[in-house]
């Protein structure tokens, strides 16, 4: 079952390749909290806390395989379309991209209650060990994303973002590698901004945690899981139209900027992906019943 989850993840990194979407992106990359089954990477859960959680983890992978997967395999059609048909541009990825946050809005809805239970049974140790885990976190992020000087950020940002494209549409070209420096370079400080509300969400989650017998706990970390936007600094919120905005318009020039070679490979990465989902046996199972 737990590949189920894997390879959902996996999905999740795809779409913030193919569409640029930087909420997706930022989804993925709090996973980690989002889904409580992972927060034992952040602290030690007991043997009885274990087993309620797997039970937990089988419900929620059986409801995602059953009623979110096939959607997920419509959503692959839906781009497999805008390639074939060159339809890859802003208005078409715009609606990509709000189908995908509908969806990742979903399953935060789905695990809420989970979340909440399992936050609701912490004892102040697993407490103190997740806000020791979330400060490491941050010197980690801070350490690989903040403490280089500006110019070799964007310079990094822009490594990444072709390491994660290659699989994609393999090497780019000398254009695809001066727009993807262009689009880093227009994005400015966005990492201190992203970590920095990073760090302002993990700290209001923990305030909850620690009060989590008060009256009103399910509706706050309901609310810090279900309305991340809500929490934005007011930076972040400020920054976040303009970084998707230039997500899309950089994945827009980079597919008409490519070959034919390169949209065939993204074709393929495409029916791979979908491929994996539909070989799926909890899918399999789901459609015998």
């Amino acid at each position: 079952m737990r590949i189920v989850l894997k390879t959902c993840i996996s999905l999740w990194l795809g779409l913030l390749l193919i569409t640029g979407c930087s909420q997706i992106g930022l989804t993925y990359r709090h996973l980690d909290l989002i889904i409580p089954w992972s927060l034992n990477d952040y602290l030690d859960l007991d043997s009885t806390q274990k087993d309620w959680l797997d039970e937990r983890l089988k419900e929620h992978l059986s409801w995602h395989c059953s009623t979110q997967i096939p959607d997920y395999l419509t959503w692959l059609d839906r781009l497999q379309g805008m390639v074939e048909s060159n339809q890859v541009n802003e208005t078409q990825l715009k609606a990509r991209t709000a189908e995908a946050r509908q969806a990742i809005a979903t399953i935060s809805r789905e695990i809420t209650p989970s979340a909440v239970e399992l936050l609701r049974q912490l004892d102040d140790q697993q407490v103190a060990e997740m806000e020791a885990a979330f400060a490491k976190d941050m010197r980690k992020h801070e350490s690989e994303f903040v403490d280089q000087p500006l110019d070799q950020q964007i310079r990094d940002r822009a490594q990444r973002m072709e390491k994660r494209l290659n699989p994609w549409i393999g090497k780019l070209n000398p254009a695809q590698k001066a727009r993807v420096l262009q689009w880093s370079t227009s994005l400015g400080e966005q990492n201190r901004l992203w970590i920095d509300n990073r760090a302002h969400w993990q700290s209001l989650l923990l305030t909850a945690v620690k009060q989590r017998q008060a009256p009103g706990f399910d509706q706050k970390i309901a609310k810090l899981l279900q309305d991340r936007q809500t929490f934005w600094t007011p930076e972040y919120r400020q920054a976040y139209d303009h970084t998707e905005q230039a997500a899309i318009s950089l994945i827009t020039d980079l597919v008409a900027q490519s070959s034919p070679e390169q949209r065939q490979k993204l074709l393929d990465k495409i029916a791979d992906v979908r491929q994996d989902f539909t070989n799926l046996s909890c899918l399999k199972g789901a459609k015998k019943a």
